[in-house]
């Protein structure tokens, strides 16, 4: 019989998020995680067979937080917005998990169509946003959500790396003209 644990899965990944969040995900050793635990690295064993596993369901708690604020963003009246929002909001409230999502290298190279629904499992959801509010054809759609994700991610990651700081109301601004100078253009060519 195998040896009673002393964590549940749950405090053991509530641990290494915290890790996450102070050191960033190179700190999610084991033994660091069993000395945030109070506890020798041997307890996490008894839970998860291996530390590539417990990495595993940290990403997972670390992007069912981010979608809490992605369910958030597009509750709001202009969802598409809203989640832009929550997306940057994420990154200054959580950079290190937001590095963890969405700024670690990937093992190969996709062009920008094929990576936003990899990067983000709210894709759809989100999509839906900007084509039906909007009227837009789901070609249109896509396109738009592509330009404005790079330009909210750039924000984010601007937020996340504390390279620059920006007021609610500066990126509110910002992501505003951004987005009503292409709409207009899509509105007006068809184009992008």
């Amino acid at each position: 019989m195998p040896p009673k644990s002393k964590f549940t899965r749950d405090e053991i990944i509530l641990a290494a998020i915290q890790l996450v969040r102070e050191q960033g995900i190179e700190a999610v050793r084991a033994r660091e995680l069993g000395a945030r635990l109070g506890s020798s690295a041997r307890p996490i064993f008894t839970v998860f067979q291996n530390m590539e596993e417990v990495k595993e369901e940290l990403i997972k708690k670390a992007k069912s937080l981010y979608k809490e604020y992605v369910t958030e963003g597009l509750k709001e009246d202009l969802a598409f917005r809203g989640v832009g929002s929550a997306y940057i909001r994420f990154a200054c409230e959580e950079p290190k998990l937001f590095q963890l999502l969405f700024m670690n290298e990937q093992e190969k190279g996709a062009d920008l169509e094929h990576i936003l629904p990899v990067l983000d499992e709210n894709y759809e959801a989100i999509l839906q946003s900007v084509q039906k509010p909007y009227g837009l054809e789901e070609e249109m759609a896509r396109r738009l959500y592509q330009h404005l994700w790079i330009y909210t991610h750039g924000i984010a990651t601007l937020c996340a790396t504390k390279v620059c700081r920006f007021s609610g109301e500066e990126i509110q601004t910002m992501m505003t003209e951004i987005f009503k100078s292409l709409l207009e253009k899509v509105k007006r060519s068809g184009t992008l």
